[in-house]
C-alpha cells in the first residue's frame, strides 16, 4: 500500500532534474532509502521492497550513491572474520 505526501520543493531544485517532477520526487526518495540503509534504519532486503526493485538493483543503487552494501561494523566484521559469526 502506498500513501502520497507532498514535499514542497523549490521550482530551481526541480528544474535540476529538466523540470520532471516525478523524476525528482522518484530520485529524492531513492536517496532517502539509501539514507535510512546507509544509518543502519532498514536491511538492502527492505530498501529494495520499498522501491519496488529487486535486492541486486538496490545494491546497484548503493554503489551509485557510494553507499557500502556491508552493514558491519569493524568489531562485528572481526568477529567474522575470526569465525565467530556475528
Amino acid at each position: 500500500m502506498t500513501k502520497p505526501i507532498t514535499v514542497e520543493v523549490s521550482e530551481d531544485a526541480v528544474r535540476k532534474f529538466g523540470g520532471d517532477e516525478a523524476r525528482f520526487g522518484r530520485e529524492m526518495y531513492e536517496t532517502a532509502v539509501v539514507q535510512w540503509y546507509a544509518e543502519g534504519r532498514i536491511s538492502s532486503g527492505k530498501g529494495a521492497e520499498l522501491l519496488g526493485v529487486a535486492r541486486a538493483e538496490f545494491l546497484d543503487l548503493l554503489l551509485r550513491h557510494n553507499v557500502t552494501p556491508f552493514q558491519y561494523t569493524p568489531e562485528e566484521l572481526a568477529e567474522e572474520l575470526k569465525g565467530g559469526g556475528v
